[in-house]
C-alpha cells in the first residue's frame, strides 16, 4: 500500500474506483432528503458532478433558510453521510471512518517547547500595501471598506474592539492548535507576533519546519512542536504528523496539552486531498472534543461560495447596479444578449430578504466546495452544542493556490473593476487573526437565531455580497480584463 492510500481514503465502488464524485453526490443527497426530498433526487441523478455541483451546493443553502432546524438537520446529515462513507486504509484493510474516533494512535508524539525572543506587540496594527495601518489610520480603513461594502460592519466592529483592547492579542491561558501550521492564509505568525501560545501542526517536511521555526524564533510568542520522541530542541527532519494518516496521534497529543484549547483548522490540499484531509480534521475534532469538553473550534470560511446574507448587502447591491455608469449601462444589454443572460446579471431581486450571494467559482471544482463545506457544517453542529465556534469569511486573496491557476489569477487582477477588493496574504491573514482573538474573548459573539446569521457575522467577503453583478457572470470578464496584469 503506497502513502497515498494509508489512512482517510473515498470510498470504493463496484468496479473498485475511488470515485469523488460519487461521494460527493451521496453526501448532497443525504444532507437534502429530510428537508428537500425532490433536491436530494437530483444530486443522486447529477450526470455531470464536475460541473452540475454548483447548482446543488445552492440548493444546500436554500433548503435550510426556512429554518433554523432545517439549517441543522443538513448540517448534521451532511456530516453523518461524510462519516458513514468515508473509509480508513491500513495494512489490514479498511474500517469505518468513526473508528477512528475510539483507536489506539499508531505512535505517541511528543512536545518541544521553542520560545521566539522578541518582545510582544502592544498595539494591534493591520499590514497594508507594503506598511502598517494602525490607530486613526485602521479605524478610517475600516470605516472606507464598510462604505465600499467590502466587508461586512460587524467584521470591522469586531476588529476595532481587539484594537481597543490589544491586552486580548496574546490570548492568555489558551493554546491555539493550528492544523496547517505552514499556510498562508492561517493565523500562526500573526499570533506568534503578539505572544500567543500555539501548536503547530503540519506535515513532516523538513524545509516547511525551517521555515516555521525561523517564524517563532523571531516572534514574541511560544509554539509548541510534535516531535516523534523526546527532546529538547527541534529537528525538522523529525517534527509534524500526517494528519490523513495519524489523526488520533495528533487528537491525543492535543488533548494533554495545557491551557484552554482551541482547535484551528486552517489545512488545505489540492484536489481530492482536500477533502480527505478536510475529513481526517473532522475525525481529529471529534475525538478530541470527547477529551476536552472545553475544545473551542476555529474555521476560516471561503469567499468563493453560497451564503445567504442581510437585507442591508442586497440592498447595497441593487443601489449600486442603479447606480452603474452610462457605459456599463449601454454594454450589459448586448453583452447579456449575447451570452444567453449569462454575462453580468444583477446580483439580486430588490428587496430579497435574506438575499443568496453565490460566488462558487467552477474552476475551483467540488472537492474543494465539499471541503470547505464540511467545515461549516461542523461549525453549525458545534454551535449548536454549547461550543465556542469562530468562523468567518475570509476575503478574497492573492495566496500561491490561487495565483497558480491562470484563469483564477487573471479574474482576480480584473475583479476591481466589478467592485471586488482582493486582498494581500499579509493583510488577510491578520485581519482573520483580530477576528479569532475577537470570537475567543467574546464566546463566539452574539448569539443569533439563524444558522446563516452566524456566517454572515464579521464576514470579510472583499466585496462578492455587495457587488452590482452576481460573481460569477463577471468572472469571464474580470479574467479578460486582468490577463495581462495576471501575466506580469
Amino acid at each position: 500500500m503506497s502513502e497515498d492510500e494509508r489512512g482517510v481514503v473515498f470510498p470504493a465502488g463496484a468496479d473498485g474506483r475511488r470515485s469523488t464524485a460519487a461521494l460527493g453526490r451521496v453526501v448532497t443527497a443525504d444532507a437534502l432528503r429530510p428537508v428537500d426530498t425532490a433536491g436530494a433526487l437530483a444530486a443522486e441523478r447529477e450526470t455531470n458532478w464536475r460541473a452540475g455541483y454548483l447548482t446543488h451546493f445552492r440548493r444546500l443553502v436554500e433548503a435550510g433558510l426556512p429554518s433554523a432546524p432545517a439549517a441543522r438537520t443538513i448540517a448534521e446529515e451532511g456530516l453523518a453521510s461524510l462519516h458513514r462513507n468515508m473509509r480508513v486504509a491500513g495494512p489490514e484493510g479498511e474500517t469505518g471512518l468513526d473508528d477512528l474516533v475510539g483507536a489506539p494512535a499508531g505512535r505517541a508524539l511528543h512536545t518541544v517547547e521553542v520560545r521566539g525572543s522578541a518582545e510582544p506587540e502592544r498595539e494591534f496594527s493591520l499590514p497594508f500595501r507594503g506598511g502598517r495601518l494602525r490607530g486613526d489610520a485602521l479605524l478610517h480603513r475600516l470605516d472606507q471598506w464598510v462604505a465600499a461594502g467590502v466587508i461586512e460592519p460587524s467584521c470591522a466592529e469586531a476588529v476595532r474592539t481587539v484594537a481597543a483592547h490589544p491586552e486580548w492579542l496574546a490570548l492568555p491561558d489558551t493554546t491555539v492548535v493550528v492544523l496547517g501550521a505552514g499556510a498562508e492564509m492561517g493565523p500562526l505568525t500573526a499570533l506568534l507576533r503578539w505572544g500567543a501560545r500555539v501548536a503547530g501542526v503540519d506535515l513532516p517536511r523538513a524545509p516547511l519546519w525551517e521555515r516555521v521555526l525561523d517564524t517563532v524564533r523571531g516572534s514574541a510568542g511560544t509554539l509548541l512542536v510534535p516531535v516523534d520522541e523526546p527532546a529538547t530542541d527541534v529537528d525538522p527532519a523529525r517534527a509534524g504528523a500526517d494528519l490523513i494518516a495519524e489523526g488520533p496521534a495528533v487528537a491525543d497529543w492535543a488533548a494533554t496539552l495545557a491551557g484552554r484549547p482551541v482547535l484551528g483548522n486552517y489545512v488545505y490540499a489540492d484536489g481530492a486531498t482536500n477533502v480527505r484531509v478536510s475529513t481526517a480534521v473532522d475525525v481529529l475534532t471529534v475525538r478530541l472534543a470527547e477529551a476536552r469538553p472545553d475544545l473551542a473550534l476555529a474555521f476560516l470560511a471561503t469567499p468563493t461560495d453560497v451564503f445567504a446574507v442581510p437585507a442591508e448587502a442586497v440592498a447595497q447591491s441593487v443601489q449600486a447596479y442603479a447606480a452603474r455608469s452610462r457605459g456599463a449601462k449601454l454594454l450589459g444589454r448586448p453583452l447579456r444578449t449575447v451570452s444567453g443572460g449569462r454575462l453580468l446579471q444583477r446580483a439580486y431581486v430588490p428587496g430579497t430578504d435574506p438575499g443568496i450571494a453565490d460566488s462558487l467559482v467552477a474552476q475551483q471544482g467540488p472537492n474543494y466546495a465539499l471541503a470547505k463545506r464540511l467545515q461549516r457544517w461542523r461549525a453549525t453542529t458545534a454551535r449548536a452544542a454549547g461550543s465556542t465556534v469562530s468562523m468567518n469569511v475570509a476575503p478574497p486573496t492573492r495566496t500561491r493556490s490561487v495565483v497558480k491557476n491562470r484563469a483564477l489569477a487573471a479574474a482576480y487582477a480584473g475583479a476591481h473593476r466589478f467592485g471586488v477588493e482582493i486582498f494581500e496574504p499579509a493583510t488577510s491573514n491578520v485581519l482573520m487573526a483580530a477576528l479569532l482573538v475577537h470570537d475567543l474573548h467574546t464566546d463566539g459573539g452574539p448569539v443569533h437565531e439563524h444558522p446563516w446569521q452566524d456566517e454572515a457575522y464579521e464576514a470579510a467577503h472583499g466585496g462578492l455580497w455587495r457587488a452590482s453583478y452576481q460573481p460569477r457572470s463577471a468572472l469571464g470578464l474580470a479574467a479578460l480584463l486582468g490577463y495581462g496584469a495576471a501575466r506580469s
